[in-house]
């Protein structure tokens, strides 16, 4: 128990301490819950032994109570025995003093049995009260275990993203980025460059293919119009 009084107070100062020196919680708190069933399988074992000395117990008392009444009936018998003429007076009374003496004996029996099932009632009713305990118990620490995984799982979780974040230079991530940008600019405008001596080697092409052409046409049209003329005898 006194694992759990270390854990589970989480409002004490000495108990946020001993928390923070514990190695491992969750498996000193399972470890400590085990004890406790053990605990538990123990203190039923005890109960149903004590219960069955009450229930023993009562059986005595009944069985004691009814010889005594027995022994009385059979005390008054023999009396009326002799009184109807039916047997020595003496005898008589003789045996119906014995019997008597015997109800005695099993009304002390009955007596000592009664008290010792009022002692076992009770030790039952102790015993029923710290099985009944023991069993909040475990189901509560088994609740708060529960608990405890879910928050050693997010509190894990966010411990390993917090200390990813943490490991992430931001400085270095913008530098690497104005680099990109400026890699990405100097290859576009290299781009456009080509582009413009494409263009420009095009053009000087196109201006002496189109000043050949036109000197083509003239010369035919030339050749033409002579050859027109002396067909007019001109």
């Amino acid at each position: 128990m006194n694992i759990f009084k270390r854990i589970f107070k989480m409002g004490e100062a000495e108990a946020h301490s001993a928390i923070d020196k514990l190695e491992n919680p969750i498996k000193l708190t399972e470890q400590g819950i085990r004890d406790l069933k053990k605990d538990l399988d123990k203190s039923l074992h005890a109960l149903a032994e004590v219960k069955a000395m009450a229930i023993r117990s009562k059986n005595d008392v009944q069985t004691y109570t009814n010889k005594a009444k027995d022994y009385e009936q059979k005390a008054m018998l023999l009396l009326k025995k002799a009184q109807g003429g039916n047997m020595d007076a003496a005898e008589a009374e003789r045996l119906a003093s014995e019997s008597l003496v015997k109800k005695g004996e099993n009304i002390e029996q009955a007596t000592r049995a009664k008290a010792d099932q009022d002692k076992f009632d009770a030790s039952v009713s102790q015993l029923d009260g710290n099985v009944k305990k023991i069993r909040s118990t475990i189901s509560k620490y088994e609740n708060e275990l529960k608990t405890l995984k879910a928050r050693v799982k997010v509190s894990t979780a966010t411990k390993n993203l917090n200390k990813q974040m943490a490991q992430i230079d931001s400085s270095s991530t913008v530098s690497m980025l104005e680099r990109m940008k400026e890699k990405v600019a100097q290859d576009e405008a290299l781009a456009e460059s080509y582009g413009e001596i494409a263009n420009e080697s095009k053009s000087v092409d196109d201006e002496i293919d189109k000043a050949l052409e036109g000197g083509a046409v003239e010369a035919q049209a030339s050749d033409d119009l002579a050859a027109l003329k002396a067909k007019l005898g001109m």
